[in-house]
């Protein structure tokens, strides 16, 4: 049976996530060849409709609705998990500041994009923002996956929490991204892959050590309690489900960056 390809990216949620099902440790409707990724390259991809199955930013999902569905299993959504903005001083104002991103698709873009205007972007692959920022090339970077833990080893601050931001706003658990599967594959088969992946990470839960070669082979971070901080991090229960309070956070996103402008509107159904 011909393989599905799955992108996902090398950190260490989704390596933890993805592990048993790109090992064959699991039952699935159709084998998978993993790709892994920068998720910013993952989210360029799905403008083109490249992988059939993949993870995605839920900034770049707003633009690609009518192509593609979100899984309920596998995503990144929680409390205490959002992106931060860090600078080598504090900043009074992002008027005129460039800052660092890790993708002008990622969520955590479009987030600080929701909280604030007048900032310079400057786009660079996400492990190059805290070096870009601690050099003094820019007034502050945009950081996900393991910076978030190793920032203070580059002499910086941090300056906001995306995360702490929408909780305190909108009172719900912030969407960071989903494994989507092109709308073409046909309902049948995208319920049985969203089924392997929540067999996938209940493996990774029962035989979390088994994962950790495969984490530290892709991971940027080697350092062991940084990895499982980052899994504990970022895989949770709504990685197993988003449920009805995941799908209205991803709703309220969507919704307010369709009023900024940010996003087109679309009238398809976000979850399988």
């Amino acid at each position: 049976m011909e393989a599905l390809r799955l992108g996902y990216s090398p950190c260490p949620n989704d390596t933890f996530i993805f592990y048993a099902l790109a090992h064959g440790l699991v039952e699935s409707p159709r084998p998978v060849e993993a790709v892994l990724e920068d998720v910013e390259t993952l989210n360029r991809w799905a403008l083109e409709g490249r992988l059939p199955l993949t993870k995605l930013s839920y900034a770049a999902y707003g633009r690609v609705r009518d192509r593609y569905v979100a899984l309920r299993s596998g995503g990144a959504l929680g409390r205490g998990v959002g992106p931060l903005l860090v600078a080598r001083r504090p900043l009074g104002s992002l008027e005129g500041a460039r800052v660092a991103i890790p993708g002008r698709h990622t969520t955590a873009f479009l987030l600080l994009s929701l909280y604030a205007e007048g900032f310079q972007p400057v786009e660079v692959r996400y492990d190059q923002v805290m070096p870009l920022v601690a050099r003094g090339e820019v007034e502050a970077g945009l950081i996900i996956h393991e910076s978030r833990f190793t920032y203070p080893q580059y002499g910086l601050v941090k300056v906001l929490d995306l995360g702490e931001w929408w909780e305190g706003e909108t009172g719900l658990p912030l969407p960071l991204g989903a494994i989507l599967a092109r709308r073409d594959l046909g309902e049948g088969l995208i319920r049985g892959l969203d089924r392997a992946v929540r067999r996938s990470l209940e493996y990774a839960l029962a035989h979390p050590e088994a994962t950790l070669p495969y984490l530290r082979a892709h991971a940027q971070e080697l350092s062991e309690e940084v990895i499982w901080a980052h899994v504990r991090t970022y895989v949770n229960a709504f990685s197993l489900d988003v449920g009805e309070e995941g799908e209205r956070a991803v709703a309220k996103l969507f919704a307010l960056a369709e009023a900024r402008g940010l996003l087109p509107p679309s009238q398809a159904p976000l979850f399988l």
